[in-house]
């Protein structure tokens, strides 16, 4: 097969008309011709960290949905499955992730459970994290997450990391405003990349200290505008990444929005193009193509150098999508998961007030962290109830793998003002959360993630109300990913115009209130958690 075009050579920095010949899905010869042409050969794009159970699909689907924006590869961290169903999930996402052409590198998930503070459904000690790392399709240590481990020397904590560099390995990090000397121990210990940054300052730290920066746009955490000028002046050092990406946003784009929003804001585009493919491949050592003799034949073809929008996506030399159609098959599954508990009733939810002043968490827009305040309760025959005037709404998160009553606090943010939300995705041990304005209504939305064993929710009355099932651990659907894309925006669109929540991504941004590990304050299904002093807090003072 031989392709021509204007052949971009991210690693000399040039752009020539010439020829491809591939035989067997390997790249024999570039030869460079006179000639023009108006279509541009590219190397395919790579997500550099992301979670691909957040997209609600099943690998086989991601990559149907990726494929069609020029991404060839993610380095894929298989933690939330890890955190249901442990060993079994991580080799399900391997399996589906195999009957694909897409390059799914799977990485050994390093926190599960993420904290003792919370009830996962699985455990990876330091035996099986390395029994995972001895697999030649785990490529790293997955983000480890256990920041005040690693600068204590948690002895487990270290095994994990020097089980990884044993195998050679890289090992990915996880510090969100860890800086000073606690930076310096954290990456000390064999750390060498961060995709928690969120200020320009946090970012500029670590480069210097020889960290490579993974900057992240998902559907909830957005650190593009902040991290970007760290391409211009480390472009070495960076690379793009999505980390979390609902179905929705997936359909729209990938790593291509990137690209193309980084070249908007004057970048130079073999720079973008070096932290959108060549970083993260030579980082993790990934057998993917970047259209050199003797590569993968992974590329993609486009007209458009300022969007990146594909006209053709090739995979090993095959083609995989086209006019942005996937060509992948259909791949079904066999659902695996574990959810073991019954319905709730509205009572279980009630929260007696014992003081004029309680702590809110204060979710933030496009963010993982949270703020926190003290506001006086509104106290209704002796319980603390929402309040809706001041947008202070009940949160609570539900143990889904045993009965055991639920953990409540309350929320600002959400601002409905009737009826309840709910979710079975709940980073990171994926326990049912829900935000609402009623006990009954919080068990309406929590009793169908029950009823469907695992799911998002959305109830404005006991009559009107939205479902969309994840039977997959709880987190995922098999269906076709437009299907359930389609399924997200609608009951998205009932959240924000039924029920008038202001939030752009409401399900993702609930789907964060448990991650313990990202500050400040946050609630387990055993209580609510200081991020910052790492224990448990009280509601009331």
């Amino acid at each position: 097969m031989k392709i021509t075009g204007n052949i971009v050579d991210v690693h000399q920095r040039r752009i020539f008309y010439g020829e491809i010949t591939i035989k067997d899905g390997i790249i024999q010869a570039i030869t460079a011709k006179k000639g023009e042409s108006a279509m541009y050969i590219l190397p395919g794009f790579v997500d550099a960290h992301v979670h691909v159970e957040s997209s609600m699909l099943i690998p086989s689907e991601f990559a149907r949905l990726a494929v069609v924006h020029g991404t060839v590869a993610t380095v894929s961290d298989p933690h939330e499955i890890a955190n249901v169903l442990g060993r079994e999930g991580v080799d399900f996402m391997i399996e589906n992730g195999r009957k694909t052409p897409f390059r799914f590198f799977f990485g050994a998930p390093s926190c599960v459970p993420a904290t003792a503070f919370e009830t996962a459904g699985a455990s990876l000690d330091a035996e099986a994290v390395e029994a995972l790392l001895q697999s030649d399709e785990i490529m790293y240590l997955s983000e480890m997450m256990n920041y005040p481990g690693v600068i204590s020397s948690d002895a487990e904590v270290l095994k994990k990391i020097d089980a990884a560099h044993k195998h050679g390995k890289p090992v990915d990090g996880h510090a969100p405003g860890v800086t000073g000397e606690d930076a310096r121990k954290y990456f000390a210990a064999g750390i060498s990349t961060d995709h928690e940054c969120f200020t320009l300052e946090e970012g500029l730290e670590k480069v210097k200290l020889g960290v490579k920066i993974l900057v992240r746009e998902g559907s909830a955490a957005k650190n593009f505008e902040a991290l970007l000028p760290l391409l211009h002046e480390y472009p070495g050092q960076v690379m793009f990444c999505s980390d979390d990406k609902h179905p929705d946003d997936l359909v729209a784009g990938h790593i291509n929005q990137l690209a193309a929003r980084a070249l908007r804001h004057g970048e130079n585009l073999f720079d973008v193009l070096q932290a959108a493919c060549v970083n993260a491949v030579e980082h993790y050592h990934l057998p993917v193509g970047l259209l050199r003799t003797g590569d993968s034949a992974d590329f993609f073809v486009t007209g458009d150098m300022k969007d990146f929008v594909p006209e053709a996506v090739y995979i090993g030399g095959t083609l995989v999508a086209e006019h942005g159609s996937s060509m992948l098959p259909k791949v079904s599954c066999r659902p695996i998961n574990q959810f073991n508990i019954s319905p709730k009733k509205p009572e279980e939810f009630e929260v007696r007030a014992t003081s004029q002043r309680m702590r809110v968490i204060q979710a933030i827009e496009g963010q993982l962290v949270t703020g926190s305040f003290w506001a006086p309760p509104l106290v209704h025959e002796g319980f603390s109830v929402a309040d809706t005037g001041r947008d202070i709404l009940k949160f609570t998160v539900v143990n889904r793998y045993a009965d055991a009553p639920p953990a409540v606090a309350f929320i600002h943010g959400f601002g409905f003002a009737k009826g309840a939300l709910a979710s079975s995705v709940g980073h990171d041990s994926h326990n049912i959360l829900a935000v609402g304005t009623s006990d009954a209504s919080i068990a309406q939305a929590v009793n169908l993630i029950v009823k469907n064993k695992g799911g998002i929710s959305a109830v404005s009355s006991q009559r009107e109300e939205m479902v969309l099932p994840l039977p997959v651990a709880g987190i995922m659907s098999g269906e076709d990913g437009h299907v359930v894309a389609e399924k997200y925006s609608a009951i998205n669109d009932f959240v924000q115009k039924t029920m008038s929540c202001p939030l752009k991504a409401p399900f993702m941004t609930l789907s964060f209130m448990a991650l313990l590990v990202i500050p400040e304050l946050k609630l387990s299904d055993k209580g609510l958690f200081d991020g910052k002093a790492f224990q448990f807090v009280n509601l009331f003072e």
